[in-house]
């Protein structure tokens, strides 16, 4: 069984605790918080260095999910396929039992 990465339920509850009184990327104190020298200057560069790190973690949030859906569907063949195995298996004791009353 597939279990949710570590790193997207740490990012979730990240970013649901960010609170912004400004823009992001507008530079330090103002809602653009201390992430770096270009985002502490504010302006274009802080708004599009905001805009990759967003984009960074979408698509990794994007591919969490794919991985999680495709695991899903993993476990959902291997069911299905011990439900198989299980209804040969149960097929099988019913003939017996058949051939057993038969040669009674």
């Amino acid at each position: 069984m597939q279990r949710i990465p570590t790193v997207f339920s740490r990012n979730m509850a990240l970013l649901s605790q960010i609170k912004m009184t400004g823009e992001r990327g507008s530079g330090a104190g103002r809602g653009g918080g201390g992430g770096g020298s270009i985002r502490d200057a504010g302006g274009s560069f802080g708004k599009m260095e905001a805009a990759h790190e967003d984009q960074y973690f979408y698509n990794l949030q994007k591919e969490q999910i794919s991985k999680l859906k495709e695991g899903l569907h993993d476990e959902i063949s291997f069911h299905e396929e011990q439900i198989k195995r299980h209804q040969e298996a149960i097929n099988r004791h019913k003939k017996r039992i058949g051939d057993m009353e038969k040669n009674k």
